[in-house]
């Protein structure tokens, strides 16, 4: 029997959920916020509304880091299994990959409560393959929201009014 590992990372937001929740379903946003650092992001597809579809790929800027996909590359392609509107978000992702130790379908939810004048956000990593270390995913996650606090938080201080870009920086 596989034994499935999950992370389950916290984040409290200074930004109104539903300017969360636009940042969970907005592909230029997705872009900008879940990569992870050294690497960049290329949404391929991206339908975001319940039962669409998406691909992603995340390559490494260092050419000695090898990708679970290609040469550097990790793609990964998934949909979105229920939306609640600025509360919930559940997803699969799948790599894209030969190896047996990176392949199986990932369920990731995400949820925001209302809290201390702006979003407390939950994020619950679970099926994670063998292959993909827990400490390594959380340190991921960690960084990813600290980023999305950043893209949402700096929103918030500019009225709104600021636009994402396609590629992650």
């Amino acid at each position: 029997m596989d034994v499935m590992t999950a992370t389950r990372v916290t984040r409290h937001l200074n930004a109104p959920r539903d300017r969360v929740y636009r940042a969970l379903l907005d592909p230029e946003a997705v872009a900008r916020w879940k990569v992870p650092s050294g690497m960049t992001c290329e949404v391929h597809e991206f339908e975001g509304y319940e039962g669409g579809v998406f691909r992603i790929s995340l390559t490494y800027r260092e050419a000695a880091t090898t990708g679970k996909t290609s040469a550097h590359t990790d793609t990964y392609h998934g949909r979105f299994l229920k939306l609640v509107p600025n509360e919930l978000v559940v997803e699969t992702d799948e790599f894209e990959t030969e190896d047996p130790a990176m392949r199986g379908e990932m369920t990731i939810t995400v949820t925001l409560a209302e809290a201390d004048g702006g979003t407390d956000l939950v994020a619950l990593h679970g099926g994670l393959p063998s292959g993909v270390s827990t400490a390594d995913n959380e340190a991921g996650w960690t960084e990813s929201l600290a980023r999305l606090a950043g893209l949402v938080e700096d929103e918030e201080a500019d009225g709104g009014t600021k636009h994402c870009a396609t590629r992650a920086d």
